[in-house]
């Protein structure tokens, strides 16, 4: 592993049974499965923001959660800080969730209504005993809270989310991740829920973060416009696959994948004519549990060939820390 690699994902799968009828059950030799997640490959480097781009449905957030080992991976290889995640005790695992933790979409369900905000944030530190008395705890708590951005956090203590704004309680979310001092956070959606004046805000936290506290975020996203605005590199995700993955500048502006370029053409842009040079995407995303033969976005493609649906493409380097799957580039 390499030493500025903080996570290396390898051939990551994540599949799950498909729910059938009795009767389609019964005549059925096999069970048929969904491949949520068919072979995922990145890294993540210390203090760096990997954005995972791409439609609704495509296993962005599975492959999150089962870096963090909150769905269980089918196949493929996790290391964090050259641990294998597979070959961890028990011990060893609930060291590496203080270690890593999750930002989730939706401050409004993530946040138990019937605890205050202290309760909430302390949480952490009491699962995984680390405080020695309340005074400690209410340290760390208060520390974490303005880390998130909320002054006079003691103020906030004894309030309950229903008392909170958007932005208020999605820093509430961020201080509980913040709380046990992590090095890396899966940050789904994290802004996707809140106001266009508040995102920014939250936005500019995170950053700091970062560059504060060397924290390296995988950030989940279905905007790419909002993906090159954080992000040190961009993975665009198709239908359980990364399909390219580069520097956020190489991504936006020169995308090699016809996905990619589609994704991208919709992005707005006030020096482009109306309509002019965009891509939009006819069909749907494949069903995972029979995807297509060769490469998956084929029937999608305007620029398919013969052999795009005969063999799937592999993701390989076109250029430098640049990776495309596409036959035609």
């Amino acid at each position: 592993m390499d030493d500025r690699n903080i996570l290396e994902v390898k051939n990551l799968e994540v599949h799950f049974e498909a729910r059938s009828g009795f009767l389609n059950n019964l005549l059925s030799r096999e069970v048929p499965r969904i491949r949520a997640v068919d072979g995922v490959n990145f890294n993540l480097k210390k203090g760096e923001i990997l954005s995972l781009a791409g439609e609704s449905g495509c296993g962005k957030t599975t492959t999150g959660k089962a870096i963090l080992r909150l769905v269980e991976p089918t196949g493929g290889k996790v290391y964090f800080r050259g641990q294998d995640l597979s070959l961890l005790t028990q011990k060893e695992l609930r060291e590496f969730r203080q270690q890593a933790q999750i930002i989730f979409q939706d401050p409004y369900e993530s946040l138990n209504p019937r605890q205050t905000v202290f309760a909430t944030v302390a949480e952490p530190l009491e699962v995984n005993r680390i405080c020695d008395n309340t005074k400690e705890k209410e340290e760390r708590v208060a520390r974490a809270l303005s880390d998130a951005g909320l002054k006079n956090p003691r103020d906030y203590f004894i309030r309950y989310p229903h008392e909170l704004s958007g932005g208020q309680r999605q820093r509430i979310a961020i201080a509980s991740a913040l709380v046990l001092k992590p090095k890396f956070i899966v940050a789904d959606e994290p802004v996707t829920m809140l106001d266009l004046s508040i995102r920014s805000g939250i936005l500019k936290l995170m950053m700091e973060l970062r560059d504060n506290k060397q924290i390296s975020y995988l950030f989940i996203t279905h905007d790419l416009s909002l993906a090159w605005l954080i992000s040190d590199r961009i993975a665009v995700m198709y239908s359980g696959n990364i399909v390219e993955i580069g520097g956020a500048e190489q991504i936006i502006g020169s995308p090699a994948h016809p996905y990619t370029k589609a994704l991208v053409s919709v992005i707005p842009n006030p020096e482009r004519s109306s309509g002019t040079d965009r891509k939009l995407l006819e069909g749907e995303i494949p069903d995972p549990s029979s995807p297509p033969r060769g490469c998956k976005f084929h029937p999608r493609c305007s620029y398919a060939q013969p052999c795009c649906r005969e063999e799937r493409p592999l993701l390989r380097e076109v250029e430098k820390d640049r990776f495309v799957s596409c036959h035609l580039v």
